[in-house]
């Protein structure tokens, strides 16, 4: 990356900073506001224990329903290697844009896309994203991790990034099957460590859009149920090819 590619970069962290939101830095301070935190979290070991070893598998599903050339927006950073999967994904033609609230987590995102100039992280919140229409849009484990009222808030703001023909594609829990071995660890989880899980796997993603009669939806299960895989693509003819 040149250096007046990374020069822009540092400025869009310091430009016009979107404050913290209070249920962040109550419930999620330990996982996301701290360089200990990129420490402990952003680890291969880490992050296959917290997914049962299914992280290579659902960034996989992500990334494969973006193209080259795509203009793409990722919705929060996430720990492991998505970005970087979504920057070779989309291709030198096409372009990739990471938003987060926190600066530790752009700084964190930044380091991770240096070798990709056509991807770019940007302080923002999901729930105003900014930066235009876009091709395809990523949401990776966002949503259980906010408020209900936060969770509408961010599926209508993504779902209108998107042009005609264009989608969005949520990756996130969901309810495990009955028999599942791991629904009542999960549930324990949910009830300490992520405490607005059950906004999400207690309903559609779907149910959260004020204009879902706008999208095509589907919906795909993995791991015995325990994840998901929405994605919805906005109804009407692309304005370009």
């Amino acid at each position: 990356m040149d250096g007046g590619i990374e020069a822009k970069l540092i400025e869009d962290v310091k430009t016009d900073p979107p404050g913290l939101p209070d249920y962040l830095v109550r419930t999620y301070w330990w996982a996301y506001l701290t360089p200990t935190s990129l420490f402990l979290l952003d680890n291969p070991i880490a992050l296959t224990a917290i997914l049962w070893g299914n992280l290579p598998r659902l960034i996989r599903t992500a990334c494969e329903e973006f193209e080259p050339g795509q203009r793409v927006l990722q919705a929060a950073n996430a720990y492991g290697n998505l970005s970087r999967e979504l920057a070779v994904q989309v291709g030198p033609n096409g372009r990739l844009e990471v938003i987060d609230i926190a600066p530790l987590q752009v700084e964190n995102v930044q380091r991770k896309l240096k070798e990709f100039p056509h991807a770019r992280a940007r302080l923002a919140d999901a729930t105003a994203p900014g930066g235009g229409i876009y091709d395809g849009v990523c949401c990776f484990f966002l949503l259980h991790e906010i408020p209900d009222a936060e969770k509408r808030s961010v599926v209508n703001a993504l779902l209108a990034s998107v042009e005609p023909g264009g989608k969005v594609v949520f990756v996130d829990y969901h309810r495990a099957g009955r028999w599942h071995p791991l629904r009542a660890p999960m549930g324990l989880v949910f009830r300490w460590l992520e405490p607005f899980a059950y906004g999400l796997v207690n309903r559609e993603i779907e149910g959260f859009a004020a204009a879902a009669d706008d999208f095509t939806w589907s919906k795909e299960t993995f791991f015995g149920g325990l994840y998901q895989k929405v994605v919805a693509v906005r109804k009407g003819s692309p304005s370009r090819s």
